[in-house]
């Protein structure tokens, strides 16, 4: 019977127990899916009318496809841009010049505090009234940066906290060698965190996905998967199928991206040891074993 280092194996009543839990569990969850089922038959939303528009080609390429391009295509531009961004204001943050530090500091602390809507509504005005980017574009542009503003601030928290999840000895020891701190940082720090910043950089990057839909709000104007989908809803009134199907293609995406990161994250683990000591790397905001090493800075 092996052992597991986060708790004791359970023994033959705990296996019991835990086993009764379980089942009342999925018990529970079958009776809720069933009731929302039966609420969703009770209005007529398993109609195969309102579901057909789906098995049409047409409905994909006039209106799915063109929206799911396009929130990929936010998605990843956010992301191109965010990264770097995120990676210099976390790494500014760690700076030990203060001219460095507090203004990345200030510029990390200030974005993360407004919600992304506001960052996007306020973009789409700033380019409309100050700006001469053609209005077909507009509405990306507008997305994209606030998406860019507000996940590089949370991606510089990340990076900062994978940085300081390695331990102390790691600089220390660049430092009897003769590294200069930016070649310490780039050569031994970075790569050694990369691993450990992963779990909490592809879970932003997922926030990054979904929040995409936000770009749909009428302000802003940004034609993704969700506002895409009024076509389909304004000629079938079929608003509950249409969501569940986005809510599918959502999960999709999703799953394949945690699916492609969990893959890399393994093979990095491979080919880099992480150091003794170190610590996974929680989202800001979230208590995690990184932060009791932001209290020791």
């Amino acid at each position: 019977m092996s052992a597991s280092v986060l708790f004791d194996q359970p023994g033959p009543r705990a296996l019991v127990r835990n086993r009764i839990i379980t089942v009342a569990f999925v018990l529970v969850l079958l009776v809720i899916a069933y009731f929302i089922y039966a609420g969703f038959d009770a209005k007529g939303q398993w109609a195969g009318a309102l579901w057909a528009p789906f098995l049409a080609g047409s409905t994909w390429t006039a209106f799915l496809l063109p929206g799911l391009v396009a929130t990929i295509e936010a998605a990843l531009i956010s992301v191109v841009i965010a990264l770097p961004i995120g990676a210099l204001l976390g790494i500014g943050r760690l700076s030990q010049h203060a001219w460095i530090s507090r203004p990345c500091g200030v510029i990390v602390e200030f974005f993360r505090a407004i919600p992304v809507l506001l960052l996007m509504v306020f973009a789409a005005e700033l380019y409309s009234s100050y700006t001469d980017i053609d209005s077909e574009i507009r509405p990306l542009f507008a997305v994209v940066t606030g998406l860019v503003l507000y996940n590089g601030s949370v991606l510089a928290e990340i990076v900062r906290s994978g940085i300081l999840s390695l331990p102390r000895g790691q600089g220390e020891a660049s430092d009897a060698l003769g590294f200069s701190k930016g070649q310490t940082m780039r050569l031994v720090l970075l790569p050694q965190a990369v691993t450990l910043m992963l779990p909490a950089i592809v879970s932003q990057l997922v926030v990054v996905l979904k929040d995409t839909a936000l770009g749909g709000q009428l302000t802003v104007g940004y034609t993704e998967l969700i506002r895409a989908s009024g076509g389909i809803t304004g000629n079938f009134a079929n608003n509950i199928p249409t969501l569940i199907v986005l809510a599918i293609l959502f999960i999709i995406m999703n799953f394949a991206l945690t699916s492609l990161a969990s893959a890399l994250q393994r093979r990095l683990s491979r080919s880099r040891r992480t150091p003794p000591g170190a610590t996974a790397v929680a989202l800001p905001g979230q208590p995690g074993a990184a932060d009791d090493q932001l209290a020791k800075v």
